[in-house]
């Protein structure tokens, strides 16, 4: 599996208070501007510092430490230091169940130091479903709480010296495949209701389930992070903001079994009653390879997605390149997406947005309830080895408007599996695009076309 030396660089974003930075970037992407991932500081000092072996952690792979996690963090929730605290995992390997973070803490990981989930799923603490989802994403019912989890947090960052989180996702994965899992799988980290969330300069190995999970929060960076799973490990998302806003993603390399990077919104009818969008998210400098997509959004989309800018991606030995993906029943919309200097290399497609992707949490969903697409620009991308070139089929009762194509060139592979570009219930423009795409999208020699808005 590929690696790449990851920049051990402690820097935070600043938490959004009044009007902030973090508003003010909102703003401006809906005025069509860049948003820009501002208000980035040094790593915050916390005066307090703890070791979690002064709680009786052992790193030598084999003692459970749960009892000494859980005891370090409710020593930092209870006590509440001014400024809060940072807890020290220093070089080994620490064993542990799943745990909870708190607010105003840091989570550090030295060099060479592992937390590492236990395997004894038997074991394994069940939560509640998520609104916006209705039921475990894969099973009815429940589903098991992730690794690292929090609820309702603050000021909380994950950092080190480029240790790793690793979930010993191997047995879930196993039970997926034998079709022996109860519920849904646990994610590796997730936030849920929470806002200034900062991960950097951490690696994330073998989730049970998606990687990194905000849902429900905002004011999220992830930065210089590594994400590693095999190719074939199932539904193993890299990064999945889920009703979030103002969250930005970057120089980070992924290389999992699913998407890299998912923007989602909740699932058909239990979305659209929920109604939270994800907005405002910014994802750059990303390189990775999945048998799956390197950006997506979707294919949970019912809440609705606006306001997305993915730029400067590589993507290697890819499923789709780029990935838009809805269903009818989904409901909600996906408006003023931006995908700009992506770079793929045998990639099956190059770009697809697609109306009739992804299964139903159950069989309640409205067939009325119709995705709205619009305004999506693809411009400045650039592709070797690629089957199929893109992609676009919009739904009959709800044609997908405004997609915007320009300055893009992806090359086929020579020989019977080429396909060529495929289009229906599709409307928009392009310049510059080779080969040529279908019929549907208006041709122009209009110079910056994609600066406007349809």
């Amino acid at each position: 599996m590929p690696r790449v030396r990851v920049r051990i660089l402690l820097a935070v974003v600043a938490l959004c208070l009044g009007l902030s930075s973090c508003q003010l970037a909102s703003a401006a992407v809906e005025e069509g501007s860049v948003l820009t991932c501002s208000g980035i500081v040094p790593m915050r000092y916390r005066n307090d510092k703890i070791s979690i072996t002064d709680f009786g952690g052992v790193g030598d792979g084999k003692t459970l430490n749960t009892k000494a996690f859980r005891e370090a963090i409710y020593r930092i929730q209870h006590l509440r230091r001014r400024g809060g605290t940072l807890l020290y995992i220093p070089p080994g390997v620490y064993l542990t169940e799943s745990f909870n973070l708190t607010s105003h803490m840091t989570l550090y990981l030295a060099k060479d130091a592992v937390i590492k989930a236990t395997q004894n799923t038997w074991n394994w603490p069940l939560i509640a479903p998520l609104p916006s989802y209705g039921r475990g994403r894969e099973r009815p019912g429940g589903r098991y709480m992730s690794f690292i989890h929090a609820d309702g947090v603050h000021d909380v960052v994950i950092t080190g010296e480029n240790g790793t989180i690793d979930g010993q996702g191997d047995i879930w994965w196993n039970m997926w495949r034998q079709r022996t899992l109860q519920f849904t799988r646990p994610n590796l980290i997730e936030f849920i209701h929470s806002t200034g969330i900062i991960i950097s300069n951490v690696i994330f190995r073998n989730s049970p389930f998606w990687n990194i999970h905000p849902v429900y929060s905002s004011n999220i960076v992830i930065r210089y992070v590594t994400i590693l799973a095999p190719a074939d490990s199932p539904n193993t998302d890299g990064i999945d903001p889920d009703s979030c806003s103002n969250v930005c993603i970057e120089d980070s390399y992924i290389s999992v079994g699913d998407d890299l990077v998912a923007v989602k919104s909740g699932w058909d009818e239990y979305g659209i009653a929920y109604g939270r969008p994800s907005s405002d998210i910014t994802i750059r400098r990303v390189t990775g390879s999945s048998p799956f997509a390197g950006i997506a959004v979707g294919s949970e989309t019912s809440g609705g997605v606006k306001n997305v800018l993915a730029e400067h991606i590589n993507l290697y030995n890819m499923g789709v390149g780029i990935h838009v993906k809805t269903n009818i029943g989904r409901g909600g919309f996906i408006r003023n997406l931006t995908f700009s200097n992506v770079y793929m290399e045998n990639v099956r497609k190059g770009i697809k947005i697609a109306g009739d992707v992804g299964d139903h949490p159950d069989d309640k969903f409205n067939p009325n309830a119709l995705p709205v697409v619009k305004g999506i620009v693809l411009q400045s991308i650039w592709g070797e080895k690629v089957m199929q070139p893109g992609l676009i089929m919009g739904l009959k009762n709800s044609p997908f408007t405004g997609i915007c194509l320009s300055n893009i060139n992806l090359h086929g592979v020579p020989g019977p599996r080429y396909t060529p570009w495929k289009c229906s219930d599709v409307s928009g423009a392009t310049s510059q695009v080779s080969p040529w795409p279908c019929s549907e999208l208006t041709s122009t020699k209009q110079a910056g076309i994609c600066s406007d808005h349809f």
